[in-house]
């Protein structure tokens, strides 16, 4: 299967998560609304301004785009468990709200000026709007048990509950470790590639691994099962960041989107790349590696600079290297898990397209 038919893949499922999306939080909120049958207010309800603070700038954001592949993943898992994609739709779209909701909060911790192409969503409708609008996207998408709850077993909806918090828990500690350290809580001397993988694994691996475990627990696989279907999620999540890293000082069009290359140098992020120079080069190219992240610079010749620095100790090709032993290595544990199915034949494709991708 090629990247064109992955991307095909990932845009027909992308349409019907979005569908599913407006079912619960609609273009515009009215007093029938699902939301206000589920929880009705008391007293009189201000449509216009939760749909001026809450849809107008939601779907703003989900219109630019992006992939959907967290809840494609969770399809393909679902239906490569013997289910029905259709049944599990409502459920799919929880990883991809919280998800944006992570966007749009990452952008006002990182001071990002684009977002998608466009300004960040909190340089439109303010930081104020923005803050709230991504706690309500933690938590809005799990209305979908309000509606489709009782159409599961207790014990499998109880479990997917647990994934919920315990992944939402981890995806703050993982922001929170990488706040740390680009803000230079933590000497940048002392942090080394496991603690990379393990930031990686709370922050962009959590979601990968909360939309498998749910759609595997949903499908009624054994505990064994799902823990081994998340770990691997996890790894495509970790994967992606280390692309997406990549991506930051090397792809072009990939940085377009982004305000232009190397925004991670002038967040002063520490990136695998970074770790890994860091460790291996001498002693005048750490320094200057160190002090160009410490200046947070948007000077494209010290940006360069840095880049060059890494490019010079392989840096960029050993990530890519780690990137795909994560994705094999876990692969090999979930092969034997599930049957042979065309759909296990599309995760295995969606995971190596998935860092192997050029924006």
């Amino acid at each position: 299967m090629s990247g064109n038919n992955v991307e095909e893949i990932l845009e027909s499922y992308a349409k019907l998560v979005d569908e599913r999306i407006e079912k619960y939080v609609p273009r515009k909120f009215t007093d029938k609304s699902l939301l206000f049958r589920i929880v009705p207010p008391k007293y009189r309800l201000d449509l216009e301004a939760v749909n001026r603070s809450i849809s107008e700038p939601l779907w703003e954001f989900l219109d630019r785009g992006g992939k959907r592949w967290r809840p494609a993943l969770f399809l393909l898992i679902y239906k490569a468990l013997g289910g029905e994609p259709s049944e599990a739709l409502d459920f799919a779209i929880i990883p991809e709200v919280i998800h944006n909701g992570t966007l749009i909060a990452d952008d006002i911790e990182d001071s990002s000026e684009m977002r998608r192409g466009k300004p960040c969503t909190y340089k439109i409708f303010g930081v104020d709007v923005a803050i709230n609008l991504s706690q309500a996207m933690y938590f809005l998408p799990m209305i979908v048990f309000s509606e489709k709850g009782d159409a599961i077993p207790q014990e499998r909806a109880r479990q997917i509950y647990e994934v919920y918090v315990q992944e939402m828990i981890n995806l703050s500690l993982g922001q929170a470790i990488d706040i740390a350290w680009h803000k230079g809580l933590v000497p940048a001397d002392e942090i080394v590639e496991e603690n990379y993988l393990q930031m990686c694994a709370y922050k962009t691996g959590t979601l990968a691994r909360m939309a498998a475990k749910m759609a595997a627990a949903l499908a009624g696989a054994s505990n064994d099962a799902v823990e081994k279907i998340g770990r691997f999620a996890e790894s495509i999540g970790v994967a992606f960041q280390i692309q997406d890293d990549i991506l930051d000082i090397a792809g072009e069009e990939f940085a377009k989107g982004k305000g232009g290359l190397g925004m991670d140098i002038t967040e002063g992020k520490l990136t695998l790349m970074v770790i890994y120079t860091l460790q291996n080069a001498a002693q005048d190219d750490r320094e200057e590696l160190l002090k160009i992240l410490g200046m947070h610079t948007r000077d494209e010749n010290l940006k360069r600079k840095a880049v060059e620095i890494m490019r010079k100790y392989g840096a960029i090709e050993y990530a890519k290297t780690t990137a795909a032993r994560i994705v094999e290595e876990s692969w090999r544990e979930i092969e034997k898990i599930l049957p042979p199915s065309e759909a296990k034949e599309k995760i295995k494709m969606l995971a190596e397209y998935l860092i192997q991708r050029k924006i």
